[in-house]
């Protein structure tokens, strides 16, 4: 890590005030305001400034501008990394003695880039996850010697070092997410076990949509507090809003009154359906204001009364509408709320405080036990003209995670209308070839006029055909307009470049020749072959792949510990194939290999996703230093095999990447 640290800053001083991975994220953002005009000055930092948290959000443009000019008179001066973390420094203890908050905390020095569940530690916040997860996993074998954890102490911090209780709350949220066959559940487990379960878990977690670019596995070993809660809470909202979305709750067509807007409600993310469902309630009392916000517009607990009034009428308090207090009244709607037998983690405190993080828990809580919509709407005959494409939302899922692992500045909750505007797009082309975009010709959000959002699609595709992607009849506007199977084909295309890319950037192996299906497809038979098996691999598409036994011996190939062969099954029944397919995407994030299909992928043999796994694999194997490498082949048989990388052209239509 210190070696890490040193290469990005050089000075002793600087390197003892920030963590590795608050250096690594403060540096991408550096990096990105310096491409935004070539360079970085130090008039430039008041207003680049703006997307830092503390920084950011307690002081104004004008008011970081003085503040610099006063420290440093020569804006016209460039700015080196060094440089920007001094004056980030200053302007973080500035800002937090102006609001009697610490001086620079690690859990808090970024404004929020994500719809994520917390941003800073509060003991409440931190008591109420305990409480969920002394609830939900009660009744676990392995945890149940651990639980219940006292909230009052630093417990969670501990228990989480072996990886396994965020592996179990993965699968609470997700569930199937993780074949606990693979977690390492030892009494005791040594330094490599524990390091396993912890990629399992930031690999698996990234796969259900949480944003953990700024986390490593030595951060959970360290029970670095602020890191391990924000990815427990990321977990704890996915599990929350898990059925806020017409597929599992097909009754919230009531909200929409026509086709038309049960298409928008369906792109929607969970928390703004949330929002519509509770103003929905809510129109059906005598309250008349609009609910924006999970803070705010909640701390008074009228909101809360009059909801729950509508929700369950027989267990209201007519004392709860006419009492003063907000204190007392957020006292009664919490009674309220127990007498309808609805889980509950807040206190009376925590609503009128404003927490946005466990009134949201709290309202999804309400949903979840009691949402008041119908069984017999007729509105649900709408659902029945939406078409029903069971592998477009497949698609949807994977690429969205994907793009969302990246660390781009917004998080999307649908890429047909996240992707809209072309900026998302772009900063992902950036992230896959940094420096292929023209940044001083892109429009940066929020876009009100169309042919803007047009001229960022408009370079999209201009940046595809540059990257050799297939993109026969597609132009700017079909992204502006939300055409599924182009906006799906040209990221399929952007997501293979990206891993094609990376194989061939480990120069070692490829010599800096492209690398194409047919090198992963020969090394993958190969690696196979060469540990002894019989099984091969035609194509990607190959049916016998089905059954998961040639990734289960890839897997054992490139590390022969890392399948436990008594637990595989033959693969014949559908139900043993699946259990075959659910422990190799285990076996292979545990390895580290970052991927976001699904078992149904696997047994499905969709070409594309085993594509993207035998990418992976071979990545994740080529990247591991020679002394390292778990194979049984000699260093002049990798050298050998690697020569086979050729220099032939991508074969576009084994890999469905084309767009007609």
């Amino acid at each position: 890590m210190a070696g890490y640290v040193g290469i990005l800053v050089s000075d002793p001083w600087l390197q003892n005030q920030f963590t590795q991975v608050e250096l690594r994220s403060l540096k991408t953002h550096f990096t990105s305001m310096r491409r935004e005009s070539g360079k970085l000055t130090v008039g430039d930092l008041a207003s680049r400034m703006s997307r830092l948290k503390v920084v950011g959000e307690n002081l104004s443009e004008q008011e970081r501008a003085d503040f610099i000019a006063d420290l440093y008179p020569n804006l016209n001066d460039e700015v080196d990394f060094e440089f920007f973390l001094k004056v980030y420094l200053k302007l973080h203890a500035h800002a937090s003695a102006r609001t009697g908050s610490p001086a620079k905390n690690s859990s808090a020095f970024l404004k929020a880039t994500t719809t994520t569940l917390l941003h800073t530690i509060s003991e409440s916040e931190k008591a109420s996850y305990v409480a969920h997860i002394n609830n939900y996993l009660a009744q676990d074998g392995f945890l149940n010697k651990y639980l219940p954890i006292n909230a009052s102490s630093n417990d969670l911090f501990e228990i989480v070092k072996d990886g396994v209780l965020l592996c179990k709350l993965i699968n609470v949220a997700v569930p199937g997410t993780i074949d606990e066959r693979a977690i390492n559940t030892k009494r005791l487990l040594n330094p490599w076990e524990r390091n396993e379960n912890h990629t399992l878990c930031l690999n698996s977690a990234k796969a259900i949509g949480c944003t953990v670019v700024n986390i490593g596995t030595q951060d959970f070993i360290e029970g670095r507090r602020h890191l391990v809660l924000g990815l427990i809470s990321q977990i704890i909202k996915i599990q929350l809003l898990a059925d806020l979305n017409l597929k599992k709750t097909p009754q919230l067509v009531e909200l929409v009154d026509d086709s038309k807007d049960v298409e928008e409600l369906m792109s929607l993310p969970p928390e703004k359906i949330l929002l519509r469902w509770m103003n929905f309630q809510l129109k059906k009392s005598p309250y008349k204001k609009i609910v924006s916000n999970f803070s705010t517009d909640v701390k008074d607990a009228e909101a809360y009364a009059h909801l729950l009034n509508v929700l369950a009428p027989e267990h209201s308090n007519p004392s709860t509408l006419t009492v003063k207090d907000p204190f007392q009244r957020a006292k009664l709607v919490l009674e309220h709320a127990d007498r309808m037998g609805c889980k509950r983690y807040l206190t009376a405190k925590d609503i009128v405080d404003g927490s946005p993080n466990l009134n949201l828990a709290f309202v999804a809580h309400i949903f979840q036990h009691r949402n008041g919509l119908s069984t017999q709407t007729k509105q649900i005959s709408f659902l029945e003209t939406l078409p029903d494409d069971a592998q477009v939302s497949r698609e949807e899922r994977v690429f969205r995670f994907w793009i969302n692992s990246l660390g781009n500045s917004t998080y999307i909750d649908n890429v047909f209308e996240d992707l809209r505007n072309g900026w998302i797009l772009l900063e992902t082309l950036d992230k896959v070839s940094p420096g292929i975009v023209n940044w001083k010709i892109a429009n940066r959000p929020p876009i009100k006029l169309p042919f803007k959002k047009v001229e960022n699609c408009n370079q999209v595709v201009k940046i595809g055909k540059q990257l050799k992607f297939s993109l026969v009849n597609i132009a700017g506007n079909d992204i502006v307009q939300g055409n599924k199977k182009l906006i799906l084909a040209y990221l399929w295309q952007l997501m293979r470049y990206n891993i094609l890319q990376l194989l061939k950037n480990l120069r070692f192996h490829s010599h800096g020749k492209e690398i194409t299906d047919v090198d992963i497809l020969r090394w993958a038979n190969t690696k196979v072959s060469d540990s002894g098996s019989q099984s091969r691999m035609d194509s990607f598409k190959d049916k016998s792949l089905s059954d998961g036994i040639f990734f289960l011996e890839l897997l054992s190939a490139v590390q022969p510990r890392s399948v436990n062969w008594s637990l595989v099954t033959k693969g014949v029944t559908d139900e043993q194939k699946k259990m075959n397919a659910t422990y190799i995407i285990s076996i292979a994030r545990k390895l580290g290999c970052s991927i976001f299909l699904l078992p149904e992928d696997i047994t499905e043999v969709n070409q594309k996703m085993i594509l993207t796994l035998t990418a992976s694999i071979m990545y994740w194997f080529l990247k591991q230093p020679v002394e390292e490498k778990p194979s049984a082949t000699s260093d002049s048989e990798n050298g050998s095999q690697v020569e086979t990388i050729s220099n032939s052209t991508t074969d576009d239509s084994a890999s469905e990447s084309s767009v007609e």
